[in-house]
């Protein structure tokens, strides 16, 4: 197992129906499916859209989604409203209307505290696998409890169109210190366009406010290190790492300073624990691997 491919095979749900892309559902489509063509469609996982706007999906994506038995499905993501329930109904009536051409498989939701977790899921129908996103600043040990018993999984949020929205090194660490150990896979979502940690502009337009932003490779090298069982103080060491060199991918392990796990480690990692990240680009992400070489070995 080639190190690079495990770290990154399906990393990418594909979110640019969303701030700072925020294409319209068509362009949005259309981009996914591009994506889907490219020799780097391994990376790429689900399309991510508010339930609200299946039905406008169903009809920007007829032309593009394979027939039945004909192509692999698209897997989607759902996001909730407040109306739990409402949206997971459409969720589980488009999955019916579109069966073997697109699926919702997961959803994800927002939770403050561990009662309102245990409400949101209560009412979620069978089959659909959540995602919750909680405060990093919250009681993540009691919020975990109750996504374990469950069945669910964690979402962090690690950036945004405002520097304010970017949580620190110390605190995505603790999320991912807690979820290594209560046993509950997550994903991200949020301003992780970049590989490795550095300033960046926070969107496209000339004006845009700049700020540090995380790395996707640091977040789910991070990830994989924790599964292993690395202390909060070395994943917040490297989720501060801004040297691109200092992180090997190379050969059969992932490694970074005195720290290292197998290929085979950091592909069960990706599996069933560190899952994947929305954004709003998939080209970004893959633009940058290549200026760095990662994607020349994958």
């Amino acid at each position: 197992m080639n190190t690079a491919r495990a770290l990154l095979a399906g990393l990418v749900d594909y979110a640019g129906l969303f701030p700072p892309a925020a294409l319209s559902m068509e362009d949005a489509v259309a981009e996914y499916a591009r994506s889907r063509r490219s020799p780097e469609s391994w990376m790429l996982g689900r399309f991510v859209l508010p339930a609200g706007r299946l039905p406008e999906f169903s009809r920007a994506a007829d032309a593009q989604l394979p027939e039945p038995g004909a192509g692999e499905a698209w897997r989607l993501s759902a996001l909730l409203s407040a109306d739990v329930h409402g949206d997971s109904t459409l969720a589980t009536s488009f999955n019916d209307a579109r069966a073997g051409r697109a699926t919702v498989d997961t959803v994800e939701l927002k939770a403050a505290s561990p009662d309102e977790a245990e409400a949101a899921l209560g009412v979620l129908p069978p089959g659909l696998v959540a995602f919750v996103e909680v405060p990093l600043d919250g009681d993540l040990d009691a919020l975990l409890a109750v996504l374990k018993a469950r069945g669910a999984k964690a979402k962090a949020r690690t950036g945004g169109v405002v520097p304010e929205a970017i949580p620190g090194p110390a605190d995505l660490a603790r999320f991912i210190a807690a979820c290594a150990a209560a046993g509950v896979p997550w994903k991200a979502t949020a301003g992780l366009h970049h590989p490795v940690r550095a300033e960046h502009a926070l969107t496209y337009a000339e004006d845009s406010p700049r700020a540090v932003t995380h790395g996707f490779l640091n977040v789910f090298a991070a990830g994989a290190l924790a599964r292993a069982g690395a202390s909060t103080a070395d994943l917040e060491a490297l989720l501060r790492e801004g040297d691109p060199s200092a992180l090997h991918l190379g050969g059969d392990a992932l490694a970074w300073r005195h720290l290292r796990v197998s290929a085979d480690d950091v592909q069960d990692a990706r599996r069933s624990f560190a899952t994947s990240f929305g954004s709003c680009s998939f080209a970004e992400p893959v633009a940058d691997l290549r200026e760095l070489g990662v994607l020349g070995g994958a």
